[in-house]
């Protein structure tokens, strides 16, 4: 796909730094400009708002039968297809029948 930009990037690229400091500074949606007092000021985000990095950080949780381990596997199409079309959970549905193939050879 090829696309044209509609920006013009000359006009763009001409600006000075003090023409684009003017612009930013003139926008009012526009984010203040960090400085050296603003990085000074920061806090970690676990100080900020400890609740959402223990969400963050919860993740999941943990699996309820043993651990799985992820991996990465080409399959054909059509296998692909027929899985996702079951709906929801179409990997452990394939993990399923892999265990019992796996259990039927043993």
């Amino acid at each position: 796909m090829n696309r044209t930009s509609m920006t013009d990037l000359k006009r763009i690229d001409a600006l000075t730094d003090s023409e684009i400091a003017e612009a930013v500074a003139a926008d009012a949606d526009a984010a203040p400009i960090a400085d050296e007092g603003t990085f000074k000021r920061a806090r970690p985000a676990s100080q900020v708002v400890p609740e959402v990095v223990e969400w963050h950080r919860r993740g999941r949780g943990s699996q309820k039968e043993p651990t799985k381990i992820p991996v990465s596997i080409r399959l054909s199409p059509e296998v692909i297809s027929y899985f996702k079309t079951q709906g929801k959970g179409w990997q452990s549905r394939l993990n399923e029948i892999l265990q019992e193939y796996v259990a039927s050879q043993q």
